[in-house]
């Protein structure tokens, strides 16, 4: 008997299963045509096996892929971009608008507040409507909200258009996961998060770069300019190169009343919730970095725009690094609540070191141990964000938007609230940062070991309500 996978274009058969990546939207079924053989069990992660080897003949569905993989990777890097590039004009933006440096972060806190709500929408949207639709009048929208932060006259009018930015925005964070769950399942999911932190991951590289050398020729409005080509030229690929990835069939037709009972329906999973606030607080130990280091850096440092931009981008090497470090060698290998567990311990670590020096324990620390400590736990980050995703959404392929929704939601509220937080003492302290991050690393942490319960062997196992609405059964 043989049990088919439309979540993932996958097949799965008794003892054996096919996991070769996503089938091309425009050629339904190439992989299987082509007659790769189904892979052996992995003893490392059972009920879950390794990709197999490729075929002779898969040319031209790999290549469709790898397209896909990077307009993927292209609407995942957008947050960053809009966050990151911005990064080095805070100071000037301070100056310019005459506005304190918490009325500025506000402009960071209502981009993630946008995104985290507009998930919420977006998120049931593409599972009533498909994802190709909502994507694209997001994009659009995106594109003029950012124009318009270009012209914002006052600080309050630039968070509004922020808010605006990051509504739009949205679209394109919580349907790129919707998508991957829609074309993965399994190990192979937790790869194609980790190739997308990647692809993504260059952009938190060299967003800061390419901000800190727009101010050398212009003002901090110039990187809303570069922001909105930037979103053309996306809304154009994906508008040419992304096909639909959920037939009419598997589209949901209720209303916001039947969203609302999927939402309430996945939150009653403990194992979900569990992961979806241990993704959320993780995010938030991140977004502290990213709220508070251009203050901390520039500010309480001495470096410039430039330095700090170099800094920033080190550290997301970091992270990009032990992302694929876990995608290419630990998945398949280690299961991933302990890969998941490895990554949460080294941000404890790291945040409690980070405390200690800010808190002067050791003596004055200078930029370079903060900066150590601050490359480990970006670094760390690469262990913690793909696996919590991919372990949440393995539990939920009857609503993969709903699910991505509320993973993203959770993420960039949570972030909304830490990022005011570091600046409440002023910008000349980074001891409120390593507050956030360790409290948020602690609670993190007590959630996946709270909520998860990794040690149990049924913890990753797809509820039996949500496994029968997604897999069907053929003779």
């Amino acid at each position: 008997m043989e049990r088919s996978m439309p979540e993932s274009g996958q097949k799965t058969t008794r003892g054996n299963r096919d996991e070769t990546g996503p089938v091309a939207p425009d050629a339904p079924g190439a992989l299987a045509a082509a007659g790769v053989p189904a892979a052996a069990p992995d003893p490392a992660a059972p009920g879950v096996t390794a990709p197999a080897p490729a075929a002779p003949g898969v040319t031209a569905a790999r290549r469709t892929g790898l397209l896909v993989t990077l307009v993927l990777g292209g609407l995942t890097a957008l947050p960053p971009l809009s966050m990151d590039m911005y990064l080095p004009a805070l100071p000037e933006v301070t100056g310019a608008l005459g506005a304190p440096a918490a009325t500025v972060q506000l402009t960071l806190t209502a981009c993630l507040a946008g995104m985290a709500l507009g998930q919420l929408v977006v998120g049931p949207m593409s599972d009533k409507w498909g994802r190709r639709r909502p994507l694209l009048a997001g994009m659009v929208v995106y594109v003029l909200a950012t124009a318009a932060c270009a012209f914002a006259p006052t600080a309050g009018t630039l968070v509004g258009f922020r808010l605006l930015q990051g509504l739009a925005g949205a679209a394109g964070i919580v349907i790129a996961r919707a998508v991957v769950r829609d074309l993965y399942d399994g190990v192979e999911m937790a790869r194609f998060f980790s190739t997308l932190m990647l692809i993504s991951g260059v952009a938190p590289i060299v967003a800061p770069l390419i901000g800190g050398q727009i101010l050398r020729i212009t003002d901090w409005r110039g990187v809303f300019h570069v922001l909105a080509a930037i979103g053309v030229l996306l809304t154009v690929v994906v508008h040419r190169f992304l096909g639909e990835t959920l037939p009419p069939e598997r589209r949901h037709e209720g209303g916001v009343g039947e969203a609302l009972r999927t939402m309430r329906g996945l939150l009653a999973d403990r194992v979900f919730t569990g992961y979806m606030l241990t993704g959320g607080l993780a995010f938030a130990v991140l977004f502290s970095y990213i709220s508070a280091s251009p203050f901390v850096v520039q500010e309480l440092y001495g470096a410039s725009p430039q330095t700090f931009s170099l800094l920033f981008g080190l550290n997301s090497v970091g992270l990009v690094v032990v992302g694929q470090i876990n995608g290419k060698l630990l998945v398949g290998r280690v299961s991933l609540d302990k890969a998941l567990g490895w990554g949460l311990g080294t941000i404890l670590l790291a945040a409690t070191a980070l405390l200690l020096m800010t808190t002067g324990v050791f003596g004055k620390a200078g930029l370079v141990p903060v900066s150590a400590g601050l490359f480990v736990l970006m670094s760390a980050m690469g262990l913690a964000m793909p696996n919590t995703n991919a372990q949440a959404l393995m539990r939920t392929p009857h609503a993969a938007g709903s699910a991505s929704a509320l993973l993203g939601t959770s993420s960039f509220l949570v972030g909304a609230v830490a990022s005011p937080l570091v600046g409440i003492a002023g910008e000349h302290t980074a001891v409120p940062m390593a507050v956030v991050q360790l409290t948020c690393a602690v609670l993190a942490l007590a959630c996946f070991l709270g909520l998860c319960r990794p040690w149990r062997a049924d913890a990753g196992a797809v509820p039996a309500p949500a496994a029968g609405k997604a897999r069907g059964s053929a003779a």
